[in-house]
């Protein structure tokens, strides 16, 4: 996989994650079926961790979980080494 590739895949996978979460807020606000939260951890681990923390603090979702609230930080810190670590090779 080339940069292009990461980066593009980096970008939907972020842009997936924001939705995801802004989506989940809005189900729980009408009482309504949920996103699973392991849906949600799976995207962040899978290069969405950016779009989903960004989307937890736009829509103040999962910001009072312990799990989130660190856990997303911390897989961000892995997406950004991770990425400088493919874009240095």
């Amino acid at each position: 996989m080339g940069i292009q590739e990461l980066v593009y895949y980096l970008g939907f996978a972020n842009i997936i994650g924001f939705i995801f979460m802004g989506v989940d807020k809005k189900k729980a606000r009408n009482d309504e079926w949920r996103i699973p939260e392991r849906t949600l951890w799976g995207i962040a681990v899978l290069g969405g961790a950016l779009g989903s923390y960004i989307g937890m603090k736009v829509f103040h979702h999962k910001t009072k979980h312990n799990s989130f609230r660190i856990g997303m930080p911390l897989l961000v810190v892995i997406d950004v080494a991770l990425f400088g670590y493919f874009f240095m090779s």
